[in-house]
């Protein structure tokens, strides 16, 4: 009877620790803005036809990793000029 978990405790028993967040920011940053900037060069350089997708996920393939080790790499430095530049609470 104690062995199943409820829906709620379930979901934040799957959640990933404090810890984690700067890496997860990092990865879905990346993803999210790798993904739109690969859509976008690869249809002005290339033109938008059948093998668009194709070519867009090739590009895709190789910036993903750059931009997410690019994103771990600046983030310090970004929170820091976000310091400088803004009133931050606490």
């Amino acid at each position: 009877m104690g062995d199943t978990l409820s829906a709620p405790r379930l979901a934040r028993s799957r959640k990933l620790p404090p810890r984690a967040a700067p890496v997860a920011f990092a990865f879905f940053m990346s993803a999210i803005m790798a993904f739109l900037m690969c859509c976008v060069i690869v249809g002005v350089n290339t033109g938008i036809d059948a093998g668009y997708p194709a070519r867009v996920l090739g590009s895709y393939a190789l910036a993903m990793p750059v931009a997410f080790v690019c994103v771990l790499m600046v983030r310090p430095v970004v929170a820091r000029l976000v310091g400088v530049v803004c009133r931050l609470p606490g």
